[in-house]
């Protein structure tokens, strides 16, 4: 697999892994991520994986000031960050199998689909011809692999969806989504782990709290993790939400 490392401005590079959403690039990027935070860089600020990219952002003044610091002579910042990335890239490269990232959890994620915690669930199975049982069993059936975290705080991207069940988000989004709601936009599914505006089709909403700001760890799920997507009733929706939400 081709690395490259390109700049996107005066205080950022982009590491491109791979050009399409694909389990085994989104593992490549979870090992090269844990292996630049082992180097721990001066400078960076951080780094921010997506499906096929790792962004890192830099103070060009931290640099200078390490670079003084330990007598080295820059050109400039920007070109001596970049020869210590590729120089990890490139080792990354001949590293074995058994280096890469430990895989992470598997959540299981319980999930009242349809009625009022998931309005657009009739329109997704209309649109694909299916039933509402078959939406709920094809997206229930998978275990997702989280190749990202962003939109909102902790809203984490899946990947393996059965496109049996994808659909275009909606033209115009809606003003207000409640936090737990689970969403189908395109061949991509997600939760909304707070109430925010949205496009994504509505199929069911989860009565766990994703995100809790005053925690460490603020999010449910991190990148890397697994998520499997469990049907629950509305009445065992409202005992799990009494649980988690207060």
């Amino acid at each position: 697999m081709t690395v490259r490392l390109m700049a996107v401005g005066e205080k950022t590079f982009t590491i491109i892994v791979g050009d399409h959403i694909q389990e085994q690039i989104q593992l490549e990027v979870a090992s090269l991520l844990a292996e630049l935070e082992r180097y721990q860089l001066p400078g960076v600020i951080e780094y921010v994986p997506a499906y096929c990219t790792i962004t890192v952002h830099y103070n060009p003044w931290q640099i200078w000031k390490y670079a003084r610091t330990h007598n080295i002579q820059l050109i400039s910042p920007s070109s001596w960050l970049q020869k210590k990335l590729e120089a990890i890239i490139e080792a990354h490269r001949y590293q074995s199998g058994d280096d890469a990232v430990h895989e992470g959890r598997t959540v299981e994620i319980p999930v009242c689909y349809g009625g009022e915690y998931g309005p657009d669930l009739a329109e997704v199975a209309r649109y694909n011809d299916l039933t509402v049982e078959q939406v709920i069993e094809i997206h229930s059936g998978p275990t997702y692999l989280v190749h990202m975290l962003g939109f909102a705080p902790g809203f984490p991207y899946l990947g393996g969806m059965n496109p049996a069940i994808a659909m275009p988000r909606k033209a115009i989004p809606r003003a207000s989504i409640a936090a737990g709601s689970v969403g189908i936009a395109g061949e991509q599914t997600g939760v909304y782990p707070i109430s925010t505006p949205g496009g994504w089709r509505i199929i069911g909403r989860t009565p766990l709290k994703l995100f809790h700001p005053e925690f460490e760890v603020p999010t449910l799920i991190q990148a890397g993790d697994r998520v499997k997507f469990i049907p629950i009733t509305s009445e065992q929706f409202a005992k799990i939400g009494e649980l988690h939400w207060t």
